[in-house]
């Protein structure tokens, strides 16, 4: 007899199990996604849709429609407590969901609530990616008005620097004028070697970006920054790339987690304390394997997260899913050229960015099945 399989969530780990959902279907299982939105949206091209290097339609996948072309129940809606005992799912609106093997796919949260101080206008955390659509649309309005614009960028990693890098793109681009400020926390892309930091730094110093280290933004109010150093300044727009985390649902609905929150999972991304529960990329924490939150991991996790949740609904054997310690990063410096880095191989240049194009544009390719590259629209779901 059949059994219920539910998605939740449509990010880059569940992609590989969203475009076979034929293959639970002939098994006889029903298949349902549960997402809040029926796009979802690439993070490693986050940036470069900010920048109007990509289009949305070419960074985004309609998961609606590739679920439900495959014969999938879709549910617009957010998961807001799960209970492992009943099999159930507890949605925003009201609506149960019963499983028989669930798996989550649901990113993580850029946590602003730590920065705001009262009502803050203009403020866009970098995740979900879509923010960085939203925030381009401002942007392009304000420069529109003849506005000159006072960003600061919250947050030293690669996000930071790479927002802050395409923000410059976007003002050329649009003949808009603006000052940006990146406030790195205590050191500038921290994990990063120093030839990395270097051509990074100079990059954006290059372009006129303040870059301001050893200290961090500690409170946002309305038009105003205050660093941890008690420094203010203006604002008129913040990206706020402070580090992320998982969401609480699991913590909230007392299923075990990692210490950074996140789904505690085993080798086969299986809850180490429900084995019909299963998750991948920002939202896991795997038992004795603390992995950087990097979108390659979720990538990787793909077929073994599809392989598994087969076997778990057949009864058979499961794969192991192993984490390569090594992994590949372009920066995207939003002038045509881009950072490499990839152990102790570091260089900057036209290549490097070329580069980065083709595998994201390549993975895209992989998934988007379901006309995404026909439509043009810019709807913001």
């Amino acid at each position: 007899m059949g059994k219920s399989m539910v998605f939740v969530g449509g990010g880059h780990a569940h992609l590989t199990s969203l475009k076979n959902i034929s293959q639970f279907r002939k098994l006889g299982h029903q298949v349902t996604l549960i997402s809040s939105s029926p796009y979802h949206y690439y993070s490693g091209m986050g940036p470069g849709m900010l920048s109007g290097i990509y289009h949305p339609s070419e960074v985004r996948f309609h998961v609606k429609k590739l679920a439900e072309d495959r014969g999938a129940i879709f549910i617009k809606g957010k998961v807001i407590k799960v209970d492992p005992l009943q099999h159930l799912l507890f949605l925003d609106s009201g609506e149960n969901v019963h499983y028989d093997i669930v798996s989550f796919n649901i990113g993580s949260e850029v946590p602003v609530e730590t920065l705001i101080k009262g009502q803050v206008d203009h403020l866009f955390p970098v995740k979900p990616v879509i923010n960085l659509l939203m925030a381009r649309r401002t942007i392009l309005e304000a420069i529109g008005n003849n506005k000159v614009l006072r960003f600061v960028v919250a947050g030293g990693g690669p996000a930071g620097v790479e927002i802050s890098a395409n923000l410059l793109r976007l003002l050329h681009e649009s003949q808009g004028k603006g000052e940006i400020t990146l406030v790195g926390g205590k050191r500038l892309l921290g994990d990063a070697p120093d030839k990395v930091r270097h051509l990074a730094m100079q990059s954006l110093a290059r372009r006129d970006v303040k870059i301001i280290e050893g200290s961090h933004v500690k409170t946002i109010e309305r038009g105003q920054v205050t660093l941890g150093d008690g420094k203010r300044f203006d604002m008129d727009l913040a990206f706020i790339a402070i580090g992320i985390q998982p969401s609480s649902l699991f913590r909230d609905s007392g299923i075990p987690v990692g210490p950074d929150g996140g789904l505690l999972v085993n080798s086969h991304l299986q809850s180490v304390a429900h084995p019909d529960i299963f998750g991948g990329g920002d939202c896991i924490s795997i038992e004795g394997r603390p992995l950087a939150k990097v979108g390659v991991y979720a990538v990787r996790e793909n077929p073994v997260l599809y392989h598994n949740l087969l076997a778990a609904l057949e009864g058979k054997k499961m794969e192991v899913f192993a984490p390569q310690k090594e992994f590949l990063l372009i920066f995207n410096m939003g002038n045509g050229k881009g950072i490499y880095w990839k152990k102790n191989w570091i260089w900057e240049g036209r290549l490097a960015f070329l580069l980065k194009d083709y595998i994201d544009r390549k993975f895209m390719r992989a998934f988007q099945v379901s006309g995404e590259r026909k439509d043009h629209s810019e709807n913001i779901e």
